[in-house]
């Protein structure tokens, strides 16, 4: 297991609910997407970590929250992700922030990240400025909530097809191996100097077994020849008056109250990890 890092930052990426930070900028349809990246979160890493013009890619780009904010900010992104319904939704958010006089381009692709290399095309090999992306937590993630008659019901929060070769079903060992290839490639479209981040969460499957993803993930990108640079906090809840004001649903809450009444210590999620990485 690597070392851990220090914590060197916080960003303050939920001032504003995940809600507000979408609206008129995103298709409504994006929030059918199960694990969506915060914009003030892609943002954030994007203003740090690159100068306008600098391309920035995404392989499992979801809804399309890399490309779009980076097109907001003057960059040029691509991305990639298995599932078609989620790169038809990437496509008509890059497209609404080309409507919205975006300064940047946007481009998306459908396919499997692990063979990335015969994806992109061949002029990104060695031109990109930042890797932002998040692998899936599991097949189950965040998702809507709907009060009903009966009581609460989530919804939206499942990836799609088994077969389709998303990550969420291959098991922890898989997602960790597929990740791997994937940064794998990813590291021969960086430039010199370029920058990786990954966000990601413990996550804690049953009362004994909590999984520790970033070390998990950290120890995977220093495995392909990354170096670590820091290990931030990306922040999931309001900072009001030095109190943190969490952005939890109420399916959260519910879920939370019952795990401890069966005596899991679990709290809120109130941070990602962020961890920033170089190649060399």
């Amino acid at each position: 297991m690597a070392e851990p890092l220090p914590v060197t930052s916080v960003w303050l990426t939920c001032q504003q609910p995940a809600r507000d930070q979408r609206r008129g900028r995103y298709v409504p349809q994006t929030s059918s997407h199960p694990g969506k990246m915060l914009p003030d979160l892609a943002a954030h890493a994007i203003r740090s970590y690159t100068a306008p013009g600098d391309l920035v890619f995404d392989p499992m780009c979801g809804a399309g929250t890399t490309l779009v904010e980076a097109m907001h900010l003057g960059r040029h992104g691509i991305g990639i992700d298995v599932e078609p319904r989620f790169t038809q939704l990437a496509a008509a958010n890059v497209a609404l922030a080309q409507s919205q006089a975006a300064t940047g381009t946007g481009q998306v692709l459908t396919g499997d990240a692990t063979g990335l290399l015969d994806l992109v095309p061949a002029s990104a090999v060695g031109q990109v400025s930042l890797v932002l992306t998040s692998p899936p937590y599991g097949r189950g993630t965040h998702g809507l909530v709907r009060t009903t008659s009966t009581g609460v019901r989530k919804r939206n929060h499942h990836y799609g097809d088994r077969e389709s070769g998303n990550l969420a079903y291959a098991g922890w060992s898989g997602l960790l191996d597929g990740f791997a290839t994937i940064l794998a490639a990813s590291y021969h479209l960086l430039r010199p100097g370029a920058t990786v981040v990954i966000t990601c969460r413990p996550v804690r499957r049953h009362r004994d077994d909590l999984i520790d993803l970033p070390g998990e993930l950290l120890a995977v990108a220093q495995s392909i020849g990354l170096v670590p640079v820091q290990r931030c906090a990306a922040m999931l809840a309001a900072v009001r008056d030095e109190q943190i004001v969490h952005r939890a649903n109420m399916f959260g809450l519910l879920a939370v109250r019952r795990a401890r009444a069966e005596g899991i210590p679990v709290h809120l999620v109130a941070h990602e990890d962020v961890l920033v990485l170089r190649r060399r």
